[in-house]
């Protein structure tokens, strides 16, 4: 397909996606690479370049790379989680909770940016706000709610 489309990068952005996926990252690597070089104003290639550069313990790169993801396309509600996740590997806390609250803003519904946004509150020493996030998920995702009640040693009932 990438010899029939040779400027389209959607071939070039599934193989990368192939070479992730069957742990050639080395090679995934490289062409997101390029394609971020080629196309900078596709929001998908930074998200995933950011992901592999995450992977790899780029945590700088990768904050850049999330970035500009979201820059790009606001809505890709995963770049806003990558990047939360960079800021908390990078101690910027406050950073992290801007994007971590972009993330559950975008997937209300999803325990995984709830649970890091607790966890930073709890870092900063913030429980009262953890507490409002562990009550909020006990309403939708109990285990995640019960998990982050025996980490911080919170405890919470839906009645207060």
């Amino acid at each position: 397909m990438a010899r029939m489309r040779p400027n389209d990068d959607y071939p070039k952005a599934s193989i990368a996606y192939l070479f992730t996926i069957t742990d050639r990252k080395p090679q995934a690597f490289a062409l997101l690479e390029r394609l971020v070089q080629t196309d900078p104003e596709v929001g998908m290639h930074w998200f995933n370049l950011g992901f592999l550069q995450e992977e790899k313990g780029m945590f700088e790169e990768a904050c850049a790379s999330f970035s500009k993801a979201v820059e790009l396309r606001p809505d890709i509600d995963r770049a806003w989680y990558g990047l939360g996740l960079v800021l908390i590997r990078l101690q910027r806390f406050d950073e992290a909770i801007k994007a971590l609250k972009q993330n559950t803003k975008l997937q209300p519904m999803s325990p995984y940016g709830w649970y890091q946004l607790a966890r930073v509150h709890m870092d900063r020493q913030e429980p009262d706000e953890a507490r409002k996030i562990i009550r909020h998920l006990k309403g939708f995702e109990p285990k995640v709610a019960a998990q982050l009640e025996r980490e911080t040693g919170i405890s919470v009932s839906l009645a207060n």
